[in-house]
Protein backbone atom coordinates (compact mmCIF):
# COMPACT_ATOMS: atom_id res chain seq x y z
CA UNK A 1 0.00 0.00 0.00
CA UNK A 2 1.36 3.62 -0.76
CA UNK A 3 1.79 5.53 2.30
CA UNK A 4 1.17 8.88 2.90
CA UNK A 5 3.87 11.27 1.33
CA UNK A 6 4.56 9.26 -1.37
CA UNK A 7 0.93 9.56 -2.34
CA UNK A 8 1.12 13.23 -1.51
CA UNK A 9 4.08 13.48 -3.94
CA UNK A 10 2.01 11.32 -6.90
CA UNK A 11 -0.76 13.89 -6.45
CA UNK A 12 0.99 16.69 -6.64
CA UNK A 13 2.61 15.97 -10.15
CA UNK A 14 -0.42 14.77 -11.12
CA UNK A 15 -3.15 17.54 -9.65
CA UNK A 16 -0.76 20.58 -8.97
CA UNK A 17 -1.70 22.35 -12.58
CA UNK A 18 -5.29 21.11 -12.04
CA UNK A 19 -5.93 23.10 -8.41
CA UNK A 20 -4.00 25.88 -9.01
CA UNK A 21 -6.38 26.61 -12.24
CA UNK A 22 -9.95 25.74 -10.58
CA UNK A 23 -8.94 28.52 -8.09
CA UNK A 24 -7.82 30.68 -9.92
CA UNK A 25 -10.99 30.64 -12.25
CA UNK A 26 -12.90 30.69 -8.90
CA UNK A 27 -10.92 33.62 -7.19
CA UNK A 28 -9.29 35.35 -10.22
CA UNK A 29 -5.84 35.75 -8.31
CA UNK A 30 -2.90 33.89 -8.75
CA UNK A 31 -1.13 34.02 -5.93
CA UNK A 32 -3.95 33.11 -3.79
CA UNK A 33 -4.38 30.17 -5.64
CA UNK A 34 -0.37 29.08 -5.98
CA UNK A 35 -0.21 29.76 -1.62
CA UNK A 36 -3.45 28.07 -1.29
CA UNK A 37 -2.79 25.18 -3.45
CA UNK A 38 0.35 24.89 -1.13
CA UNK A 39 -0.98 24.96 1.92
CA UNK A 40 -3.29 22.11 0.58
CA UNK A 41 -0.46 20.15 -0.08
CA UNK A 42 1.07 21.09 3.25
CA UNK A 43 -1.81 19.75 5.00
CA UNK A 44 -2.37 16.97 3.12
CA UNK A 45 0.82 15.66 4.24
CA UNK A 46 -0.56 15.73 7.81
CA UNK A 47 -3.96 14.44 7.35
CA UNK A 48 -3.42 11.68 4.88
CA UNK A 49 -0.57 9.96 7.36
CA UNK A 50 -3.06 10.34 10.22
CA UNK A 51 -6.47 9.60 8.27
CA UNK A 52 -5.53 7.81 5.21
CA UNK A 53 -5.41 8.65 1.68
CA UNK A 54 -8.76 9.79 0.54
CA UNK A 55 -10.17 8.09 -2.55
CA UNK A 56 -10.32 11.36 -4.81
CA UNK A 57 -7.34 12.83 -4.08
CA UNK A 58 -7.84 15.58 -6.62
CA UNK A 59 -11.20 16.42 -5.06
CA UNK A 60 -9.62 16.46 -2.15
CA UNK A 61 -7.38 18.87 -3.07
CA UNK A 62 -9.24 21.10 -5.01
CA UNK A 63 -11.66 21.34 -1.83
CA UNK A 64 -9.02 22.16 1.55
CA UNK A 65 -7.26 24.75 -1.55
CA UNK A 66 -10.99 26.55 -1.72
CA UNK A 67 -11.22 26.35 1.79
CA UNK A 68 -7.71 27.99 2.33
CA UNK A 69 -8.53 30.50 -0.29
CA UNK A 70 -11.70 31.52 1.50
CA UNK A 71 -10.13 31.76 5.04
CA UNK A 72 -7.37 33.97 3.21
CA UNK A 73 -9.78 36.83 1.81
CA UNK A 74 -12.09 36.45 5.01
CA UNK A 75 -8.43 37.44 7.42
CA UNK A 76 -7.56 40.22 4.83
CA UNK A 77 -11.08 41.44 5.35
CA UNK A 78 -11.39 41.75 1.25
CA UNK A 79 -13.55 39.58 0.08
CA UNK A 80 -16.02 41.44 -1.86
CA UNK A 81 -13.23 43.52 -3.27
CA UNK A 82 -11.75 39.94 -4.19
CA UNK A 83 -14.77 38.44 -5.59
CA UNK A 84 -15.87 41.93 -7.79
CA UNK A 85 -12.30 42.04 -9.15
CA UNK A 86 -12.44 38.10 -9.89
CA UNK A 87 -15.61 39.30 -11.98
CA UNK A 88 -14.66 41.86 -14.02
CA UNK A 89 -11.26 40.55 -14.89
CA UNK A 90 -11.41 36.69 -14.97
CA UNK A 91 -14.71 35.68 -15.60
CA UNK A 92 -14.36 33.52 -18.94
CA UNK A 93 -16.19 34.25 -22.13
CA UNK A 94 -17.99 31.18 -23.95
CA UNK A 95 -15.61 28.36 -24.92
CA UNK A 96 -14.24 29.03 -28.09
CA UNK A 97 -15.29 26.10 -30.37
CA UNK A 98 -15.36 22.81 -27.82
CA UNK A 99 -12.71 23.70 -25.83
CA UNK A 100 -13.01 24.56 -21.88
CA UNK A 101 -10.23 23.69 -19.73
CA UNK A 102 -9.19 25.44 -16.68
CA UNK A 103 -5.63 24.71 -17.24
CA UNK A 104 -5.48 25.67 -20.78
CA UNK A 105 -6.92 29.24 -19.60
CA UNK A 106 -4.11 29.33 -16.56
CA UNK A 107 -1.24 28.78 -19.33
CA UNK A 108 -3.08 31.55 -21.75
CA UNK A 109 -3.27 33.82 -18.90
CA UNK A 110 0.89 33.17 -18.09
CA UNK A 111 2.09 33.90 -21.41
CA UNK A 112 0.17 36.49 -21.85
CA UNK A 113 2.08 39.14 -24.29
CA UNK A 114 2.15 42.28 -21.58
CA UNK A 115 4.73 40.01 -19.59
CA UNK A 116 8.05 39.31 -20.85
CA UNK A 117 9.33 35.91 -22.14
CA UNK A 118 11.50 35.35 -19.23
CA UNK A 119 8.44 35.77 -17.19
CA UNK A 120 6.46 33.88 -19.04
CA UNK A 121 7.96 30.83 -19.12
CA UNK A 122 8.97 31.01 -15.55
CA UNK A 123 5.31 31.55 -14.35
CA UNK A 124 4.21 29.08 -16.36
CA UNK A 125 6.84 26.50 -15.25
CA UNK A 126 5.77 27.19 -11.78
CA UNK A 127 2.04 27.13 -11.92
CA UNK A 128 1.66 24.87 -14.90
CA UNK A 129 3.98 22.93 -14.40
CA UNK A 130 4.28 23.27 -10.36
CA UNK A 131 8.27 22.87 -10.68
CA UNK A 132 10.06 24.54 -7.40
CA UNK A 133 11.87 28.09 -8.24
CA UNK A 134 15.31 26.03 -7.72
CA UNK A 135 14.69 23.08 -10.80
CA UNK A 136 12.86 26.65 -12.44
CA UNK A 137 16.49 28.25 -12.09
CA UNK A 138 18.21 24.84 -13.68
CA UNK A 139 15.80 24.92 -16.44
CA UNK A 140 16.89 28.73 -17.25
CA UNK A 141 20.46 28.19 -15.88
CA UNK A 142 19.81 31.31 -13.86
CA UNK A 143 19.92 31.98 -10.57
CA UNK A 144 17.11 31.48 -7.75
CA UNK A 145 16.86 34.84 -7.10
CA UNK A 146 15.89 36.45 -10.56
CA UNK A 147 13.38 33.29 -11.31
CA UNK A 148 11.69 34.60 -8.02
CA UNK A 149 11.88 38.19 -9.12
CA UNK A 150 10.28 37.34 -12.23
CA UNK A 151 7.33 35.31 -11.07
CA UNK A 152 6.77 38.09 -8.68
CA UNK A 153 6.58 40.81 -11.59
CA UNK A 154 4.26 38.35 -14.15
CA UNK A 155 1.62 37.85 -11.41
CA UNK A 156 1.59 41.60 -10.61
CA UNK A 157 1.67 42.35 -13.68
CA UNK A 158 -1.30 40.15 -14.48
CA UNK A 159 -3.33 41.75 -11.72
CA UNK A 160 -2.42 45.42 -12.29
CA UNK A 161 -3.41 44.91 -15.97
CA UNK A 162 -6.26 42.85 -15.14
CA UNK A 163 -5.02 40.01 -17.99
CA UNK A 164 -7.84 38.16 -18.23
CA UNK A 165 -8.34 34.34 -17.65
CA UNK A 166 -9.38 33.14 -20.70
CA UNK A 167 -8.68 31.12 -23.56
CA UNK A 168 -8.03 33.65 -26.36
CA UNK A 169 -10.35 35.00 -29.40
CA UNK A 170 -10.58 33.10 -31.93
CA UNK A 171 -8.94 36.25 -34.12
CA UNK A 172 -6.60 36.70 -31.25
CA UNK A 173 -5.48 32.88 -31.17
CA UNK A 174 -2.50 32.87 -33.92
CA UNK A 175 -0.75 36.03 -32.35
CA UNK A 176 -0.66 34.32 -28.83
CA UNK A 177 0.64 30.81 -29.82
CA UNK A 178 4.44 31.54 -30.34
CA UNK A 179 4.81 32.13 -26.72
CA UNK A 180 2.56 29.31 -25.74
CA UNK A 181 4.32 26.77 -27.69
CA UNK A 182 7.73 27.99 -26.17
CA UNK A 183 6.45 27.06 -22.68
CA UNK A 184 5.17 24.15 -23.37
CA UNK A 185 7.86 22.69 -25.02
CA UNK A 186 10.33 23.89 -21.62
CA UNK A 187 7.62 22.11 -19.44
CA UNK A 188 7.95 18.95 -21.71
CA UNK A 189 11.65 19.03 -21.10
CA UNK A 190 11.62 19.59 -17.89
CA UNK A 191 9.69 16.10 -17.87
CA UNK A 192 11.69 14.28 -20.67
CA UNK A 193 14.49 15.01 -18.87
CA UNK A 194 14.19 16.28 -14.94
CA UNK A 195 16.59 18.74 -13.65
CA UNK A 196 16.05 18.76 -9.95
CA UNK A 197 18.31 15.79 -8.15
CA UNK A 198 15.61 15.00 -5.74
CA UNK A 199 13.05 13.86 -8.49
CA UNK A 200 12.39 10.95 -11.01
CA UNK A 201 14.81 11.74 -13.60
CA UNK A 202 11.64 11.18 -16.13
CA UNK A 203 9.05 12.80 -15.14
CA UNK A 204 5.73 11.86 -17.33
CA UNK A 205 2.79 13.66 -15.37
CA UNK A 206 4.69 16.70 -17.33
CA UNK A 207 5.74 15.15 -20.61
CA UNK A 208 1.62 14.21 -20.55
CA UNK A 209 0.41 17.25 -19.49
CA UNK A 210 2.27 19.31 -22.50
CA UNK A 211 1.17 16.85 -24.58
CA UNK A 212 -2.12 17.11 -23.30
CA UNK A 213 -2.43 20.98 -23.91
CA UNK A 214 -0.57 20.95 -27.08
CA UNK A 215 -3.89 18.84 -28.83
CA UNK A 216 -6.13 21.03 -27.25
CA UNK A 217 -4.10 23.86 -28.74
CA UNK A 218 -3.67 21.90 -32.39
CA UNK A 219 -7.72 21.71 -32.00
CA UNK A 220 -7.94 25.60 -31.70
CA UNK A 221 -5.36 25.83 -34.66
CA UNK A 222 -5.52 22.61 -36.61
CA UNK A 223 -3.78 24.32 -39.91
CA UNK A 224 -1.15 26.07 -37.39
CA UNK A 225 2.42 23.95 -38.43
CA UNK A 226 4.53 24.52 -35.52
CA UNK A 227 1.84 23.75 -33.22
CA UNK A 228 1.65 20.07 -35.39
CA UNK A 229 5.52 20.20 -35.44
CA UNK A 230 5.54 20.59 -31.34
CA UNK A 231 2.70 17.85 -30.84
CA UNK A 232 4.69 15.66 -33.74
CA UNK A 233 7.78 16.27 -31.84
CA UNK A 234 6.81 15.78 -28.60
CA UNK A 235 4.97 12.36 -29.51
CA UNK A 236 8.38 11.59 -31.14
CA UNK A 237 10.21 11.91 -28.36
CA UNK A 238 7.94 10.83 -25.48
CA UNK A 239 8.03 7.14 -27.56
CA UNK A 240 11.42 6.46 -26.45
CA UNK A 241 10.58 7.82 -22.87
CA UNK A 242 10.26 3.92 -21.83
CA UNK A 243 13.86 2.86 -23.02
CA UNK A 244 15.66 5.64 -21.57
CA UNK A 245 16.35 4.71 -17.88
CA UNK A 246 17.48 1.68 -16.92
CA UNK A 247 18.49 0.61 -13.53
CA UNK A 248 18.50 4.24 -12.13
CA UNK A 249 20.93 5.22 -15.67
CA UNK A 250 20.28 7.00 -18.81
CA UNK A 251 20.14 4.86 -21.41
CA UNK A 252 22.01 6.91 -24.81
CA UNK A 253 19.72 7.01 -28.10
CA UNK A 254 22.49 4.06 -29.51
CA UNK A 255 22.34 1.93 -26.72
CA UNK A 256 18.59 1.59 -26.20
CA UNK A 257 16.09 -1.10 -27.09
CA UNK A 258 14.44 0.01 -30.10
CA UNK A 259 11.58 -2.64 -29.49
CA UNK A 260 10.76 -0.44 -26.40
CA UNK A 261 9.37 2.38 -28.56
CA UNK A 262 6.13 3.31 -28.41
CA UNK A 263 4.89 2.29 -32.09
CA UNK A 264 1.65 3.78 -31.44
CA UNK A 265 3.33 7.53 -30.86
CA UNK A 266 6.35 7.04 -33.34
CA UNK A 267 3.33 6.44 -35.73
CA UNK A 268 1.47 9.43 -35.24
CA UNK A 269 4.38 11.65 -34.70
CA UNK A 270 5.30 10.61 -38.26
CA UNK A 271 2.11 10.55 -39.65
CA UNK A 272 1.97 14.71 -38.54
CA UNK A 273 5.48 15.48 -39.93
CA UNK A 274 4.41 13.81 -43.91
CA UNK A 275 1.15 16.14 -43.04
CA UNK A 276 3.28 19.31 -42.81
CA UNK A 277 5.46 17.91 -45.54
CA UNK A 278 2.47 17.69 -47.91
CA UNK A 279 1.36 21.04 -47.55
CA UNK A 280 4.57 22.34 -49.77
CA UNK A 281 4.92 25.12 -46.55
CA UNK A 282 8.57 26.15 -45.19
CA UNK A 283 8.74 24.64 -42.02
CA UNK A 284 9.23 26.35 -38.94
CA UNK A 285 12.21 24.94 -36.20
CA UNK A 286 9.34 22.77 -34.40
CA UNK A 287 8.97 21.28 -37.43
CA UNK A 288 12.31 20.93 -38.50
CA UNK A 289 13.42 19.58 -35.04
CA UNK A 290 10.18 16.75 -35.43
CA UNK A 291 11.36 15.92 -38.84
CA UNK A 292 15.18 15.23 -37.47
CA UNK A 293 13.26 12.89 -34.27
CA UNK A 294 11.36 11.36 -37.45
CA UNK A 295 15.07 10.08 -39.41
CA UNK A 296 15.90 8.77 -35.85
CA UNK A 297 13.27 7.03 -34.90
CA UNK A 298 12.57 5.46 -38.61
CA UNK A 299 15.82 3.75 -38.39
CA UNK A 300 15.75 0.11 -36.48
CA UNK A 301 19.24 0.06 -35.55
CA UNK A 302 21.58 2.89 -34.59
CA UNK A 303 23.68 1.84 -37.85
CA UNK A 304 20.93 2.55 -39.65
CA UNK A 305 20.43 6.58 -38.86
CA UNK A 306 20.36 8.64 -41.86
CA UNK A 307 23.15 11.22 -40.84
CA UNK A 308 23.63 12.67 -44.31
CA UNK A 309 19.92 13.78 -43.98
CA UNK A 310 19.88 14.80 -40.06
CA UNK A 311 23.19 16.98 -40.80
CA UNK A 312 21.13 18.67 -43.77
CA UNK A 313 17.75 19.37 -41.65
CA UNK A 314 20.01 20.59 -39.30
CA UNK A 315 21.65 23.14 -41.81
CA UNK A 316 17.96 24.22 -42.58
CA UNK A 317 17.28 24.48 -38.42
CA UNK A 318 20.68 26.87 -38.15
CA UNK A 319 18.95 29.51 -40.19
CA UNK A 320 15.59 29.60 -38.72
CA UNK A 321 17.22 29.37 -35.03
CA UNK A 322 21.04 30.12 -35.19
CA UNK A 323 21.73 29.28 -31.63
CA UNK A 324 24.89 28.05 -30.35
CA UNK A 325 22.79 24.77 -28.58
CA UNK A 326 21.43 24.01 -32.41
CA UNK A 327 25.22 24.29 -33.52
CA UNK A 328 26.07 21.73 -30.91
CA UNK A 329 23.76 19.62 -31.87
CA UNK A 330 24.66 19.68 -35.15
CA UNK A 331 28.18 18.95 -34.52
CA UNK A 332 26.69 15.62 -33.34
CA UNK A 333 25.54 14.78 -36.41
CA UNK A 334 28.63 16.13 -38.57
CA UNK A 335 31.06 13.55 -36.21
CA UNK A 336 28.81 10.70 -37.86
CA UNK A 337 29.52 12.20 -41.15
CA UNK A 338 32.75 13.65 -41.18
CA UNK A 339 34.26 12.01 -38.32
CA UNK A 340 35.29 13.45 -34.39
CA UNK A 341 38.17 15.88 -35.58
CA UNK A 342 35.90 18.18 -37.30
CA UNK A 343 33.13 17.88 -34.88
CA UNK A 344 35.64 18.86 -31.89
CA UNK A 345 36.75 21.92 -33.86
CA UNK A 346 33.10 23.14 -34.64
CA UNK A 347 31.77 22.31 -30.97
CA UNK A 348 35.38 23.97 -29.42
CA UNK A 349 34.18 27.41 -30.80
CA UNK A 350 31.03 27.20 -28.79
CA UNK A 351 33.03 27.27 -25.11
CA UNK A 352 32.51 30.77 -24.32
CA UNK A 353 28.86 30.58 -24.83
CA UNK A 354 28.13 27.23 -23.93
CA UNK A 355 30.40 26.59 -20.59
CA UNK A 356 27.81 26.46 -18.29
CA UNK A 357 25.43 24.18 -20.22
CA UNK A 358 26.60 20.60 -19.53
CA UNK A 359 25.48 18.74 -22.82
CA UNK A 360 27.97 20.66 -24.24
CA UNK A 361 30.70 19.13 -21.86
CA UNK A 362 29.10 15.74 -22.53
CA UNK A 363 29.32 16.30 -26.05
CA UNK A 364 33.30 17.11 -26.13
CA UNK A 365 33.99 14.33 -23.73
CA UNK A 366 32.26 12.06 -25.83
CA UNK A 367 34.51 13.24 -29.00
CA UNK A 368 37.43 13.86 -26.67
CA UNK A 369 37.06 10.04 -25.68
CA UNK A 370 36.97 8.82 -29.51
CA UNK A 371 39.88 10.42 -30.94
CA UNK A 372 41.73 8.40 -27.78
CA UNK A 373 42.65 11.70 -25.27
CA UNK A 374 41.53 10.36 -22.40
CA UNK A 375 41.93 12.74 -19.74
CA UNK A 376 41.10 15.33 -21.48
CA UNK A 377 37.57 13.57 -22.12
CA UNK A 378 37.74 12.70 -18.62
CA UNK A 379 37.93 16.56 -17.49
CA UNK A 380 35.01 17.31 -19.60
CA UNK A 381 33.06 14.32 -18.36
CA UNK A 382 33.86 15.85 -14.71
CA UNK A 383 32.95 19.15 -15.61
CA UNK A 384 29.51 17.19 -17.43
CA UNK A 385 28.76 15.16 -13.90
CA UNK A 386 29.27 19.20 -12.02
CA UNK A 387 27.02 20.65 -13.97
CA UNK A 388 23.78 17.65 -14.69
CA UNK A 389 20.82 17.71 -12.27
CA UNK A 390 19.41 14.62 -13.63
CA UNK A 391 20.58 11.50 -11.36
CA UNK A 392 19.83 8.87 -13.92
CA UNK A 393 21.85 11.27 -16.13
CA UNK A 394 25.01 11.86 -13.79
CA UNK A 395 24.83 8.09 -13.20
CA UNK A 396 25.54 7.44 -17.09
CA UNK A 397 28.33 9.95 -17.36
CA UNK A 398 29.74 8.55 -14.26
CA UNK A 399 30.16 5.40 -15.47
CA UNK A 400 31.46 6.37 -19.11
CA UNK A 401 33.97 8.37 -17.56
CA UNK A 402 34.95 5.70 -15.30
CA UNK A 403 35.07 3.35 -18.33
CA UNK A 404 38.40 5.72 -19.90
CA UNK A 405 41.59 3.89 -19.46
Amino acid sequence: MIDAQDAVALAHRAEWARVVAALTRRFGDLDIAEEAAAEAFATAVERWAADGVPPNPGAWLTTTATRKAIDRIRRENKRDDKQKEAQMAYDPPEPLGVIDDDRLRLIFTCCHPALAMESRLALTLRMVGGLTVPEIARAFLVNEGAVGRRITRAKAKIKAARIPYRVPSAEDLPARVTGVLAALFLVFNEGYLATGPDTDPVRHDLTAEAIRLTRLIRALLPDDGEVTGLLALMLLTEARRSARVSNGELVALDEQDRGAWDAALIAEGHRLVRERLATGMAPGRYQVLAAINAVHTSARDIRDTDWSQILALYDQLVRLDPSPIVALNRAIAVAELDGPQVALAAVDRLADRLDGYHPFHVTRADLLRRLGRGEESRAAYDRAIELAGNTAETAYLIRRRDQLR
